[in-house]
């Protein structure tokens, strides 16, 4: 069982940084116990879990075929080498976040594809459809994880690759999304790579791909690519938010919510880490989005 103790370049909210990678409560791949946050995963080595604890120092230990990779790659993981320099922000109620949440990191996990899926998972539908739709095919799908935790692997791109859009009707999924997670699954070599290019080139990569635009790579920059600046342009909820917390505008569209997050630059995806982790939503006006029901689509 191969192990490594490191340290931060800023304090680490390990709960907050590991909780991102899943899809919220339930998620079986992820979990976090005290001060310890554990995460199941594939790697480019094969699967493998791994557990963090501590605060300065932070050790991490892992297990299974990817144990060695996730060591190695532990500090970038759980957002240790995110370096916060330079984020000084004078608006009061961000100024107050970071003084509330110090560990909020940006993760860099380096593996798209895992991220990926379970973002497609999301667009174009509400929170709790996305969520009930990634856990139902995660259990169908999920492999027990190595090591001493009872975890589940997420859903193995090979496997996906090999499905037809009609599998995944029975877990909420209709046909543009399936369809989008087998070119995803399928493209799996060319999309990993993207984690070691700079990350013009990263989101070229990653966008090149039928049924990937901005708001999927916005929402997959801050978690495996690192990216402290990255933004998901064409969310649903994402402008009404930072309007309201940042200007008290109850609604708000794409290009208000870029010119309210401009002077930000480049640490915008911290300051949308801060607003969701301190729960700040705007006021309803109206009916939530309608619920889809995918049937034969």
């Amino acid at each position: 069982m191969p192990s490594r103790t490191f340290s931060s370049i800023a304090p680490v909210d390990l709960a907050a940084s590991i909780g991102s990678f899943g899809v919220g409560p339930g998620d079986p791949s992820v979990a976090w116990e005290g001060d310890a946050a554990w995460w199941a995963t594939h790697t480019p080595a094969g699967p493998g879990t791994i557990r963090f604890a501590g605060s300065d120092p932070i050790t991490a230990e892992a297990w299974g075929a990817g144990a060695d990779w996730l060591v190695e790659h532990a500090s970038a993981i759980c957002g240790a080498e995110d370096d916060p320099a330079g984020f000084d922000p004078t608006h009061p109620l961000v100024r107050r976040l970071v003084r509330r949440f110090p560990g909020i990191r940006i993760t860099r996990t380096c593996l798209v594809v895992e991220a990926l899926v379970r973002t497609v998972i999301g667009q174009k539908v509400v929170g709790d459809d996305a969520r009930g739709s990634y856990l139902r095919m995660a259990a169908a799908l999920g492999e027990a994880a190595p090591g001493p935790r009872p975890l589940t692997l997420p859903p193995d791109a090979k496997t996906l690759a090999g499905l037809g859009y009609t599998a995944f009707h029975e877990w909420g999924i209709e046909r543009t999304r399936a369809e989008t997670l087998i070119r995803v699954a399928r493209h799996t070599g060319r999309l990993e790579e993207a984690a070691a290019m700079p990350l013009s080139d990263a989101y070229d990569r990653i966008t090149a791909v039928p049924g990937i635009g901005a708001w999927t790579a916005g929402k997959i920059g801050s978690i495996a690519l690192g990216d402290a600046d990255a933004v998901p342009v064409g969310d649903y909820n994402l402008p009404n938010g930072v309007a309201w917390a940042l200007a008290g505008e109850a609604r708000a569209d794409d290009a208000r919510m870029l010119e309210l997050l401009d002077g930000f630059r480049p640490h915008r995806a911290r300051v949308i880490r801060l607003l969701h982790h301190a729960g700040i939503r705007p006021p309803r006006f109206g009916p939530r989005s309608p619920r889809r029901h995918i049937a034969g689509s």
